[in-house]
């Protein structure tokens, strides 16, 4: 019997609880363990669950590792420090950081001999793969994404990271009327914060000052400067009753010319009821395309671009030009 790939999660919030659905559907694939700062009484799937300080002693047991983590906070110090013990996949989301974040988890992963999987999920990801596809197929021509309505999880873990928050959760919502401009056809604005607002839901510690709070989140630089936002403070029950929900989505359009007067319109939708579970779907394909990397030899960091779509499926090239080409 052909050897299963072996997978670990390191954290267990949304993303790594989503991780593990996923490794569950993926019959190539098995867990082996869930690592977390937190001491788990136990896991949905029964694997072990480790603390993170213990992670080392399972390097020759585990083939990939997703690193389930936030971008604020946790793959900036994870990222280079599990890349030099495991190969790699995680879903670092702060677009201006990532060239910064590409080299320094290149330096480590190409020191150690192991394969680090950078920035996969669907935007970064997805998205980036079909805002590629568009300008290579219409040079002449225009981007325009869109996200949500729907919650951004990078976003909400920002927010929760500042004192006196118990909680939180950030909508991305996009103006449907420029949608619907873009979709027609038209030259629109480009901008991102001209093109969506962000409404942040918010739970303060007792005590907490709210003015401070909000002041933090609206100069959030990244993440909230310059862009359309409202904060509303609500108590845990109406927060848990409203925002119980992670869904999200969004679009990728490519509009252009091929010849004078001849326009096209290139678009690539997602409506997800669930961010997180979907986000870790893709994490759990890229880790096949990791393992498979590895084996053949390569090193370094992988960004979604460098990797043959063909690696992430479990079938074989035969199968893939019989049953999709």
């Amino acid at each position: 019997m052909k050897q299963k790939i072996r997978i670990g999660i390191v954290g267990y919030g949304n993303l790594g609880k989503g991780a593990e659905f996923a490794v569950s559907q993926t019959p190539d694939m098995e867990l082996v363990a869930v690592f977390s700062r937190r001491k788990l009484s136990k896991t949905q799937s029964g694997v072990p669950a480790i603390l993170l300080d213990e992670a080392e002693k399972y390097s020759d047991k585990i083939d990939v590792m997703l690193l389930c983590g936030g971008s604020a906070t946790d793959l900036i110090e994870q990222g280079p420090r599990f890349s030099v013990l495991f190969n790699t996949v995680d879903s670092f989301d702060t677009h201006a950081k990532i060239p910064e974040y590409f080299t320094t988890m290149d330096t480590a992963a190409k020191g150690a001999g192991k394969v680090a999987t950078i920035s996969i999920g669907w935007d970064p990801g997805l998205f980036s793969l079909n805002r590629l596809l568009g300008n290579a197929v219409l040079p002449q021509g225009k981007d325009y994404t869109f996200w949500g309505k729907g919650v951004s999880q990078g976003h909400s873990d920002a927010i929760r990271r500042i004192p006196g928050v118990k909680d939180a959760k950030q909508y991305t919502v996009p103006k449907q009327e420029i949608i619907e401009d873009v979709r027609s056809g038209k030259d629109t604005v480009n901008s991102a914060k001209e093109t969506h607002s962000r409404d942040c839901y918010v739970v303060a510690e007792p005590g907490a000052d709210l003015a401070f709070i909000e002041k933090t989140i609206k100069t959030m630089p990244h993440y909230f400067v310059g862009y359309e936002t409202t904060v509303t403070f609500l108590s845990e029950a109406e927060f848990q009753s409203s925002h119980a929900g992670i869904p999200h989505g969004g679009i990728v359009f490519r509009t252009g010319q091929t010849s004078p007067g001849v326009g096209h319109v290139v678009e690539f939708a997602l409506t997800l009821d669930s961010n997180p579970e979907f986000t870790a779907s893709v994490l759990t394909a890229y880790a096949r395309a990791a393992y498979r990397l590895s084996r053949q030899g390569a090193v370094g960091a992988h960004t979604i671009f460098d990797i043959p779509l063909g690696f992430l499926s479990p079938q074989s090239p035969e199968e893939l030009r019989k049953n999709l080409l």
